[in-house]
């Protein structure tokens, strides 16, 4: 008997003028002990699903149709109060962003002890003794002590495992888990799946698992539904799912998932999602106004020379500097990256990957070492004009597009701004033909200039941000996880025009992941971080084939399974 069933649901989300189908007809139900997972882009309905189940569509959502069934009994039915003790008692939740699910100014003894107090008969020191009991379980280290700590001290993959206890301490029957695994390492996220996969199995739980992540479907479900603007579209064992998908949408976002197997040339097109499939527009370098003035000394040897490179960070201040305490983030790191390579740097959160992005481009000064870039050493450099002539051949790209674009400007002069800076256009009608063939170039069109960012999707944003990265016509481009946030179809189409613009301007570039099937993809050499300590450089092929370093060995058995996906559209694309 199905522990949670969803019979013919469908959310509503009424306006003004009409109402919005968010999620339409779906039927779903898991069994005890198994994983149903939820796939599908953005916007597709999955967690509209999940909080329809527990009770908390945003207002003005509201059911439809349909109806949901816990043990038999019909709960989306139930008044407020009935629906408040049956969620977290019954129906558990883990959240994508446990920093924002947790109380920062409470304890986690105080978080889960409150929800046990709340929801099962047992006294205050039962259930002190039980939060302990449940950290330990959930695999954080000496939990005696750090229950009594707040959720900031933890670390993402340590909150994200708070969280499950959280969701855990009152016994439910059902645990829908939010993209429970975003962002996370693939250490962390390894070990936050085996632990999902354990409770299931131990406690009996039902879990509905909702993700992008085509990993985490093919690692930990037992079932899988794939979701489609509001419309379930294929849905049955994840065996047959991955394996042989009927639906095109589903072959689609298969095609688009980067294999830490295989080395592709370009990711497949993924013809069925609109406006995934936009052609790249080949120009001609020799005229085009991204190949002028690119007249930059050309250089033997490396581009970027990172030696001996240290950083430390201040922890405590003091008068004296005995008293003075450092963190220290990078130690002794040293690279080299050559012209019209792209350079990979991987390793778990706080490794130094982005600290090594900021020493080069000079937003952190290091305590010890140099960096060289095109035959002139950055770290000496003082004169305003020599810095800014070198900051204008390199280029960043950042995690999050959104929060690195200016909510208050439109996009044409987002992307006009470094043009007008670094003064590369002699009018401002100029300046602003250049906007549109840029925002042409990355397929967004030159009407996307008249819009602000909010207007945008994430992959949207990304492509502004990558026009904005060109408008200096630089030479040296560094990718800070450009990809991370974004589903595994846009993923895929921001990989493929990075690659196409490499080769049609003859970028160099550092990209900087912790997705090792996204760094086979895009990289030619290939670094491994930890602890700020550069363990290892190899070819990109030979560090997946035979790695050198324990870390990095550890690091590869640790990325989720791809084996049962599906291979078709895929064998043509192979380098």
């Amino acid at each position: 008997m199905s522990i949670l069933e969803i019979r013919g649901l469908t959310v509503e989300f009424p306006g003004r003028k009409d109402t919005f189908v968010a999620a339409r007809d779906i039927n779903l139900s898991i069994e005890p002990g198994k994983i149903l997972g939820v796939v599908g882009e953005s916007g597709a309905g999955k967690s509209t699903v999940g909080n329809a189940v527990i009770g908390l569509l945003e207002h003005p959502g509201r059911l439809g149709a349909g109806e949901i069934f816990v043990h038999g009994e019909r709960i989306d039915n139930l008044p407020a109060k009935r629906m408040r003790e049956l969620r977290g008692k019954r129906i558990g939740m883990i959240f994508q962003d446990p920093l924002t699910s947790l109380d920062p100014l409470q304890t986690v003894e105080f978080q889960l002890v409150e929800t046990m107090l709340e929801h099962l008969p047992i006294s205050k020191g039962e259930a002190k003794q039980r939060a302990i009991d449940l950290l330990d379980q959930v695999g954080i280290p000496n939990p005696a002590e750090r229950v009594k700590q707040y959720p900031h001290q933890f670390s993402g993959g340590m909150r994200q495992r708070v969280v499950i206890a959280l969701a855990l301490c009152a016994e439910p029957e059902v645990v829908i888990a939010d993209e429970p695994t975003t962002a996370l390492d693939v250490s962390i996220q390894a070990q936050i799946l085996n632990l999902m996969k354990k409770l299931c199995a131990e406690k009996n739980v039902a879990m509905l698992v909702i993700t992008h992540d085509m990993g985490v479907i093919a690692e930990i479900t037992d079932h899988v539904a794939v979701m489609y603007r509001g419309n379930l579209v294929e849905y049955g064992e994840s065996q047959q799912i991955l394996g042989s998908p009927q639906h095109e949408y589903t072959k689609s976002l298969i095609a688009a998932v980067p294999r830490p197997d295989v080395r592709v040339h370009r990711f497949p097109q993924v013809d069925y999602i609109e406006g995934s499939a936009k052609p790249f527009k080949q120009i001609d370098i020799a005229t085009h106004w991204l190949g002028q003035s690119r007249d930059y000394t050309p250089v033997d040897g490396a581009l970027l020379s990172v030696d001996q490179i240290d950083m430390k960070f201040m922890t405590r201040n003091a008068w004296l500097p005995k008293n003075r305490q450092f963190f220290q983030a990078l130690k002794k790191v040293s690279f080299d990256i050559k012209p019209g390579e792209t350079f990979g740097l991987v390793g778990e959160s706080g490794s130094g990957k982005s600290t090594v992005a900021r020493v080069i481009t000079g937003l952190y000064h290091p305590s010890a070492g140099t960096v060289t870039f095109a035959g002139q050493e950055l770290t000496s450099l003082h004169d305003r004009r020599q810095v800014l002539a070198m900051r204008r051949q390199m280029q960043m790209i950042f995690q999050d597009p959104y929060s690195s674009l200016n909510a208050r400007m439109r996009v044409k002069d987002i992307v006009a701004e470094p043009i007008k800076f670094h003064k590369l256009a002699s009018t401002n009608s100029e300046c602003f033909r250049i906007v549109d063939d840029l925002l042409d170039h990355v397929g967004l069109g030159s009407a996307a200039g008249k819009k602000y960012p909010h207007e945008f999707s994430g992959g949207q944003r990304q492509r502004i941000s990558i026009a904005r990265a060109l408008a200096t016509r630089p030479r040296f481009l560094i990718c800070d996880e450009p990809t991370s946030a974004l589903d595994v179809s846009i993923q895929a189409q921001i990989l493929n025009l990075l690659k196409d613009l490499q080769d049609e301007l003859g970028l160099t570039m550092l990209f900087i992941s912790h997705d090792l099937a996204v760094i086979r993809q895009m990289c030619n050499r290939t670094g491994v971080m930890r602890f700020g300590e550069l363990l290892e450089v190899q070819e990109t092929e030979a560090l997946f084939e035979s790695p050198q370093a324990d870390y990095t060995k550890e690091l590869l058995g640790l990325m989720p399974s791809m084996d049962m996906l599906s291979r078709d559209n895929l064998e043509e694309e192979v380098a």
